[in-house]
């Protein structure tokens, strides 16, 4: 499947959410940031993530601290890479993001942080020291 038909199936509301995983997720803000400059994409991205949520019937579900950091962070490796980087590229070069438990923002918050309402309804900054560096 292709960028835009991935992102118009799922704005659609057509996306099964039985085959919706992490993965689809990052896939999902790595196509959006392809196409719009960043704040655009973070918007679109969110606002479709919540109504997919909201039509599955878990609305509660859409956390806005993971969807920020995850958009942010592919952002980032975006820009470090090639900019015509194809998503199995870049999929392949940025592994450490496809995993979902103790993945990359296990590096960056501490789990309390994450599993509190205020993570949940806004986007809270990592609070976990480690090196940036690398």
């Amino acid at each position: 499947m292709t960028g835009e038909e991935l992102i118009k199936q799922f704005e659609d509301g057509t996306t099964p959410a039985t085959t919706f995983h992490h993965a689809d997720h990052v896939r999902l803000a790595f196509e959006y940031l392809r196409r719009y400059p960043a704040l655009e994409a973070l918007e679109k991205f969110s606002a479709a993530l919540q109504r997919f949520a909201a039509a599955q019937g878990k609305a509660q579900r859409y956390h806005e601290t993971i969807t920020w950091a995850y958009l942010l962070l592919i952002r980032e490796r975006m820009a470090r890479a090639d900019r015509t980087q194809r998503w199995e590229e870049f999929a392949e070069r940025n592994a450490d993001l496809l995993i979902w438990r103790g993945g990359v923002l296990a590096t960056l918050y501490r789990q309390e942080t994450l599993d509190s309402d205020l993570a949940r309804r806004t986007f809270v900054l990592p609070d976990r020291a480690c090196d940036l560096s690398a």
